[in-house]
């Protein structure tokens, strides 16, 4: 069954502190579109929603705009922007970099179902 959305009418809106994403949800593909202001720091926004230590939920994402730092649980980490084409597993942490909104598509299907969701996953 062909399926055709536009991220421009989404299916969901989540909002959190300095944040929010806008998903499609299909067969086979839930798709976020994510929008974190400067200042935004997982650990502070997210964490108190989802009530974990870290980020639990796997990204597979694309950089559109800004900048964003990564820091995973066992101590590696990198800086992703734009054009930038990433996998992230789940447990670590993350904040913006800079004076600019970080704007990232998110493949995944974590984001779009779990993401800023009370016990994420």
């Amino acid at each position: 069954m062909l399926e055709i959305k536009t991220v421009d009418k989404p299916d969901e809106r989540r909002d959190f502190p300095r944040g929010h994403l806008e998903a499609v949800h299909m067969t086979g593909l839930d798709f976020a579109v994510a929008t974190f202001e400067p200042g935004w720091h997982w650990s502070e926004s997210v964490a108190p929603i989802a009530g974990t230590g870290s980020c639990m939920v796997h990204h597979n994402g694309y950089v559109v705009q800004g900048r964003m730092h990564l820091v995973m649980d066992d101590g590696g980490e990198g800086e992703i922007g734009p054009g930038d084409v990433f996998v992230l597993p789940a447990g670590h942490d993350a904040w913006v970099v800079g004076d600019e909104q970080c704007i990232l598509y998110d493949f995944a299907g974590g984001m779009a179902t779990g993401y800023a969701k009370a016990e994420e996953g």
